[in-house]
């Protein structure tokens, strides 16, 4: 990608006592040059793919983790640990985002969610700002009875939010399940499942257990 020039305002030079015609093309070059500069880069922002040009605010997250809910019918905060790209945002050492910056902005996520148990059992995901629920941000997941013993059920499950954020706002996603899978007490249910990379019998990069991001749409109405 080309770098552009930010253009700046020349130092324009005083006019002398009288009038030479050296002084009036020296002080028309001067502006030749810089309006030059503001036409070249106007054509590359306002020309075929000039987004390329613009940074905009977002976060790219993930987390290679199996995540465990604190129980059954309990709200877990979902932990994003690892991120991926990043600019207007700040990652929480507990796992969420901050936002730097005013704005209207999109979320998208993708989890690995795993059933255990030999029932079907539903997942609810949703949104929080500061603690506070965003309306008509919940989604609901089945997952299906796992097919043997030792062989899960798998859900990915994928939402996308658009919602406004403000300046300092915190941002978390939580999750729950009737069955929550114990780790301690090896009680079948439901967990946030990742794999590592592999090598054979094909080469296969990690699975995540969670992705999500979030991308600047609009400034606030």
């Amino acid at each position: 990608m080309t770098k552009l020039v930010n253009p700046r305002a020349p130092a324009l030079p005083l006019a002398e006592p009288a009038y030479t015609r050296d002084f009036k093309n020296r002080y028309s070059n001067i502006l030749r040059l810089y309006f030059n500069q503001l036409d070249s880069l106007f054509q590359a922002l306002l020309g075929t793919d000039g987004a390329q040009y613009f940074q905009s605010p977002h976060i790219a997250a993930q987390n290679n983790t199996n995540q465990y809910a604190l129980g059954d019918n309990i709200p877990t905060l979902l932990i994003f640990d690892s991120l991926d790209s990043i600019s207007g945002f700040t990652l929480n050492p507990a796992g969420y985002a901050r936002a730097n910056q005013d704005g209207v902005y999109k979320i998208d996520y993708s989890l690995q969610f795993a059933n255990t148990d030999n029932i079907i059992h539903d997942v609810f995901v949703w949104l929080q700002t500061n603690g506070t629920v965003v309306t008509g941000s919940s989604s609901r997941f089945t997952l299906q009875a796992r097919k043997s013993v030792g062989v899960y059920s798998y859900v990915t499950a994928y939402s996308s939010v658009t919602f406004e954020i403000k300046k300092d706002d915190e941002i978390r996603l939580w999750w729950a399940t009737e069955k929550a899978y114990n780790i301690v007490g090896s009680v079948d249910g439901v967990l946030i499942k990742s794999f590592p990379a592999q090598t054979l019998p094909y080469v296969r990069p990690a699975n995540p257990s969670a992705i999500g991001s979030i991308v600047y749409v609009s400034r606030l109405p």
